[in-house]
């Protein structure tokens, strides 16, 4: 399809409410009902592969943020929280909603169910929101948009969403949610023999106003929270490991900060595991989350129990932040570390300008912030971090650049800093033609440069360079995609480096050349998969890196995932292979019962790790789990088994 076409099918929207619920109902006809491409059905699907409905709802009528709520034929869910115009989603929030479908020999409909206490909104007697729809139809690869339907926009830029007036009297919206949860279990390790395990605890939910959410927590508990995908580390710097636990995963957008991805001065899995990644328990919790006017308010505090060494320590956060103009703000954060004996704090202001009409259609951004950071038993105490960026989003021209600072003394405890002691020079060019003399094309992407170059902070001296050029890349009108990306990289290790046991790289500056090849396929396919291949010099030796993935939808209900990461390195001390395999079954009975079996196993640990998981949800908002975790000692030839865990766990909802 062509921008600015009229759709090829067509659709039709209804909005009705009550006191307590907003109804959508929504007709996707077809004029070929039988190629619906329907493949999910668990909640939180992948709708990127599916013919699907969304809508987003800017409650706040600010612009910039929103509640993204999709289904598709099956009547999957999934939502996510929307803010800085698209630029930032929270895609772990679950919001209490519910929506039916029906597929008949007219196309697929549905209805919607969103009840006013999953939203927050301003008093006013007769709300104005924004509201937008985006109908995806897969098998023609057409996106159809109700309002901002320019390729430079998407769904989630609520800037671009039409009005939806008319909702009257719902100001008097309160609620008291309460969601205690019960836990029994069996743990098994070796050489130990079996704990009972049994917990009870919950969370408190309190709307002090229809836009500002009070919880409280006590005695949490994540043992529904499926495994960590192991990672071989072969890089001088730490390892990110995403937050999975829903308590922390609720809010997390309200503690964004400007400093990006590399410096975060709050990560909230700093919180409740300890270094070797044990658990630590969490005793309870507060969290006050919401807007009111033009202010953003977030503020958490936690405390955790002592285990062994590690005292019982409060983690506390807040943050603020201030709309301005159109769609900018200021913003400032706070970050604290406590026990008995020492203080770690983080603080800092960030700023953000953006407009998403520049020249008309087009998105640009400009920001920065600015943190320091205070350690109480340091003998630098403060140290101090920042960034600034520029970006220009967009479909034919994509542009940013980025300079980050890390200086030796900060130390944000309770965030993740992925190297110290640096600063970073970034710039990225992305053009992406869309010709019409090839029919089957539908976009080339060429990149001219990129390249993020990393200086010591105090000598100045080069700590690393990536940088890439490609010189061909597009994706097909059918859903294929493909690119060659040729990297030229250094290194300056100013200490030897143990890459892998006993083979270490001697300190020096290297410099090498890398290639790189991948292909997909049409995600909306039954099977469909990715090849990722690069080879060449690494550091004074060579790498070859494979990595295959592929997806079999046998069904609506069952789901078939496998990859395989597959690593060789020739370097002067001697040449080991690192290879990582993972898998998953995924099966849906219906969008309310669904459960996996994820397995993983890498020749450096030499241990299966499995788990089955289980997730029914009764009603919305009510979830019990059956969990299985699984470790099988794969060293020698005889495999055993070291550690079983079998957990069940109940969390009901209850609305006061």
């Amino acid at each position: 399809m062509h921008e600015g076409q009229a759709a090829s099918e067509r659709t039709e929207v209804a909005i009705l409410y009550d006191k307590e619920n907003l109804y959508i109902g929504v007709w996707c006809y077809d004029n070929e009902p039988d190629k619906i491409i329907a493949q999910k059905m668990k909640r939180d699907f992948d709708y990127d592969t599916d013919d699907d409905f969304g809508i987003i709802i800017d409650t706040y009528h600010d612009k910039r943020n929103g509640y993204l709520f999709i289904t598709n034929p099956n009547g999957a869910r999934f939502d996510a929280l929307v803010k800085d115009n698209g630029q930032q989603d929270n895609e772990s929030w679950d919001g209490v909603w519910n929506v039916k479908t029906r597929v008949t020999d007219k196309g697929w409909f549905a209805e919607f169910a969103i009840p006013f206490s999953t939203l927050k909104f301003n008093t006013a007697n007769e709300q104005v929101w924004g509201i937008n729809f985006e109908r995806n139809i897969r098998r023609k690869r057409e996106q159809v948009l109700w309002q901002g339907w320019s390729r430079d926009s998407e769904l989630e830029q609520v800037s671009r969403a039409g009005t939806l007036l008319g909702i009257k009297g719902i100001s008097e919206v309160t609620l008291v949610e309460v969601k205690p949860y019960g836990l029994i279990g069996v743990e098994h390790q070796s050489g130990t023999g079996d704990d009972f395990v049994s917990h009870i605890g919950g969370d408190l939910n309190y709307l002090v106003t229809p836009t500002i959410k009070l919880n409280a927590t006590i005695n949490t508990d994540f043992a529904q929270v499926e495994s960590d995908r192991l990672q071989v580390n072969l890089t001088r710097f730490s390892l990110f490991y995403p937050e999975k636990r829903e308590f922390f995963l609720e809010g997390r957008d309200y503690f964004n900060f400007g400093l990006g991805y590399s410096i975060q001065p709050f990560y909230s899995r700093r919180i409740g595991l300890a270094p070797d990644r044990s658990t630590i328990s969490i005793l309870g919790g507060i969290r006050l989350l919401g807007k009111t006017g033009n202010t953003t308010l977030g503020g958490m505090s936690i405390q955790t129990a002592k285990k062994d060494t590690i005292p019982s320590t409060n983690y506390t956060v807040l943050r603020w932040k201030r709309d301005i103009w159109k769609q900018s703000s200021i913003g400032v954060m706070g970050v604290g570390k406590f026990d008995s004996h020492r203080q770690n704090t983080v603080q800092g202001v960030d700023f953000l300008y953006s407009t998403s009409s520049l020249m008309g259609n087009k998105t640009m951004m400009v920001g920065g912030a600015l943190a320091q950071s205070y350690t109480s038993d340091s003998n630098d105490k403060t140290g101090f971090a920042h960034r600034v960026f520029f970006s220009f989003p967009n479909d034919k021209v994509d542009f940013s650049a980025i300079w980050d600072r890390a200086g030796a003394e900060f130390n944000p405890e309770t965030g993740f800093l992925r190297r110290r002691n640096y600063q970073m020079f970034m710039m990225d060019l992305r053009l992406k033609p869309r010709p019409t003399f090839l029919p089957w094309l539908q976009r080339l992407t060429f990149k001219p440069f990129d390249f993020n170059y990393y200086i010591d902070d105090q000598t100045h001296e080069l700590q690393s360079l990536w940088s890439e050029f490609r010189p061909l890349g597009f994706t097909t009108k059918s859903g294929e995609f493909f690119e060659a990306n040729i990297q030229r990289n250094a290194e300056n290790l100013t200490a030897d480096f143990e890459i892998h046991d006993g083979n270490t790289i001697p300190r020096g500056e290297y410099w090498f050349t890398r290639y790189e090849l991948q292909f997909a396929t049409f995600q909306g396919r039954p099977v469909y998969g990715f090849l990722f291949f690069q080879w060449g010099d690494f550091y004074n030796g060579k790498n070859t890196e494979w990595y295959l993935s592929g997806v079999f939808q046998l069904n609506k209900h069952i789901n078939i995932s496998t990859n395989y990461n597959h690593n060789r390195f020739t370097l002067p001390g001697g040449s080991f292979t690192i290879n990582e395999f993972g898998g998953r079954l995924n099966m849906a009975i219906s969008p309310d019962l669904f459960g996996s079996i994820f397995g993983q196993w890498n020749n450096e640990e030499q241990v299966i790790l499995l788990n089955y998981r289980v997730n029914w949800i009764p009603t919305p908002g009510t979830n019990f789990y059956f969990v299985i975790d699984q470790a099988i000692d794969t060293q020698n030839s005889n495999w055993h088994i070291t550690n079983t865990t079998l957990l069940t766990k109940l969390i009901w909802r209850f609305v006061l």
